[in-house]
């Protein structure tokens, strides 16, 4: 066995979950061959998500977190490397430097052609779609990776209702589609779409997506598996 690689069966602090950390582990394998970090990004707030959803408080959420990355250590496989990279660059703050740390470690193993790029975006522009006074703030914000150009743009689109609780979280891959379809539905006075301050947005936005917010209500099911990576795209908003 390489000297880089623990114990295939290491000591966790939620035994329980095993055999899910196991899942995530064979499920990685299809990681590297995604074709480009947004795949990824995506895919790894996906799993994230699922966790987060699981957990019954905060305290749980960390401790699968932790038993993640010592699962993926010890498989030592390109996509476990891949989905730790991942984790280094858009998880929890609080499991970045452990999951760099973990791959760190498996230096030896092949990495994915996209590893570079991960979590390396910048902002562009912000807007505001306000469709009707019950639906809600949409709020919608342009990304692209650092010194790719348009390559990889997309936009991170929350949906924020009464009390800015989430009720929305998707990450969009064809930006000009959505802002096409938004100002068609504006010329049909369905909708009003305008600029709006990205750094008025980044305040809200790291409010309303705070998951250790105490007393904040739950967002619905369908937002967790875009919740970390949201998280993670809304932190680099300006407002901070």
């Amino acid at each position: 066995m390489s000297a880089t690689r623990p114990s295939a069966d290491p000591e966790l602090m939620l035994p329980g979950l095993r055999e899910v950390y196991a899942a995530y582990v064979r499920e990685a394998d299809a990681l590297p061959s995604l074709p480009g970090p947004l795949q990824a990004e995506v895919w790894t707030s996906a799993r994230l998500g699922s966790l987060e959803a699981a957990a019954p408080h905060v305290q749980g959420r960390r401790a699968a977190l932790g038993d993640l990355i010592t699962c993926l250590r010890a498989a030592a496989t390109p996509g476990a490397r891949a989905f730790l990279r991942a984790l280094a660059a858009i998880g929890p703050a609080e499991g970045r430097k452990a999951a760099g740390r973990a791959a760190g470690a498996l230096a030896d193993v092949p990495a994915a052609a996209w590893e570079e790029a991960l979590g390396r975006v910048v902002p562009g522009h912000v807007w505001l779609i306000q469709e009707g006074p019950l639906d809600g703030d949409r709020l919608v914000c342009e990304f692209r990776y650092a010194d790719a150009g348009t390559a990889g743009m997309h936009a991170l689109a929350v949906r924020l209702s009464h009390g800015d609780v989430p009720a929305e979280v998707v990450i969009v891959g064809d930006v000009p589609a959505l802002l096409g379809a938004a100002r068609q539905a504006m010329q049909a006075e369905l909708c009003v779409v305008q600029p709006y301050d990205p750094a008025a947005v980044g305040r809200r936005l790291r409010a309303a997506l705070d998951g250790t917010a105490p007393g904040r209500p739950d967002p619905p099911e369908d937002c967790y598996p875009a919740l970390p990576l949201a998280r993670h795209r809304a932190a680099l908003l300006p407002g901070g």
